[in-house]
């Protein structure tokens, strides 16, 4: 337990002196009725009042102190912490085209391409995780982070047509090592998940795999589809059609990628299939991460504003039932 104003604590020290001044009163005091010999009354039984006389003093200072207590605001002990964990950096590079919607894939492949990133991402609590989106061109949805709800929530708003259709594969690649070139992490990986070929932007996959090379970041590429022709979605009118349309993944030059990089290419044609490169993930070397974790201060005075509420209210009924002294 913290004080937010600790210094009101010093006003304890004032319940000495009036400790002292009613241990001093109490000496001094006469009794109201004098007798001159008090020996008849020594083997008479002393009444339960006897031992409550000084309750309402002892209450008061108990309430007293309470009430201080409450004044310098005691919190709970939450606050800015530096942890040390351990867990690598990773970007997803996610496509997001319009052929993501085929549905060899169940829901469809990017459906569930987004559930097994939130697996692979409730299972590496420990990871910095961020997510590059591309089509036709990429941008960043969420750069690395250790807040794995708020990746999950922004994965659950991944869609098709955030941005320009078509297939920048090489974009993709370099937005996610531009994430990565600057961390201290011993192990950098970009995941990198495609079902066509590279037909946009101005950086060519092998390019940014050379980029990625560079900096020490290991690529894992993933091709989705199945093998042969797909359902693909069409909409006519107030309906939807279907299109079996070939499934066209430049194998050779993800596979490049993964080469230079020294990583993997998977050919993910089911969901299960898709579940392998995060298996492979999990083999790799992790590193010591840093992480300020944060949580909110809450006020903890309402129990000993309670405690002293109630130390005053007994110390008022003690006075004026019990031990209600007549005039």
């Amino acid at each position: 337990m913290v004080f937010a104003n600790i210094e009101y604590l010093f006003l304890l020290l004032l319940l000495i002196p009036y400790i002292v001044w009613y241990i001093l009163k109490r000496k001094k005091s006469e009794a109201t009725l004098q007798i001159s010999d008090a020996r008849v009354y020594a083997h008479t039984p002393k009444s339960y009042k006897n031992y409550l006389l000084h309750a309402p003093f002892i209450l008061r200072v108990i309430a007293l102190a309470l009430i201080i207590v409450v004044l310098a605001r005691p919190q709970s002990t939450n606050k800015w912490q530096n942890s040390e964990i351990e867990g690598i950096d990773i970007m997803l590079a996610i496509d997001v085209s319009t052929s993501m919607l085929a549905e060899d894939l169940k829901p469809n492949r990017l459906e569930a391409a987004k559930d097994v990133a939130a697996e692979f991402i409730n299972g590496r609590p420990n990871d910095n995780i961020g997510i590059t989106l591309f089509a036709g061109e990429t941008f960043t949805q969420c750069p690395l982070t250790v807040d794995h709800a708020v990746l999950l929530d922004m994965i659950h708003n991944i869609k098709c047509g955030l941005i320009e259709d078509g297939t920048a594969v090489g974009m993709g690649v370099a937005n996610a090592v531009t994430r990565l070139k600057d961390s201290k992490a011993k192990s950098k990986v970009v995941i990198l998940l495609t079902d066509g070929t590279n037909n946009k932007g101005d950086i060519s996959p092998l390019t940014a795999a050379e980029i990625a090379k560079s900096f020490g970041i290991r690529v894992y590429t993933i091709g989705v589809g199945t093998n042969g022709m797909a359902p693909y979605p069409y909409p006519v009118g107030n309906t939807v059609q279907y299109i079996n349309m070939p499934v066209e993944i430049d194998e050779k030059t993800l596979t490049q990628i993964a080469g230079t990089t020294d990583g993997n290419y998977f050919r993910a044609t089911s969901n299960s299939k898709l579940k392998e490169v995060y298996e492979e993930i999990d083999k790799l070397e992790k590193t010591k991460l840093n992480v300020k974790e944060y949580s909110k201060r809450e006020e903890d005075y309402r129990w000993f504003a309670l405690a002293a509420f109630l130390c005053v209210l007994l110390e008022v009924l003690l006075r004026n039932s019990i031990l209600k002294k007549i005039p």
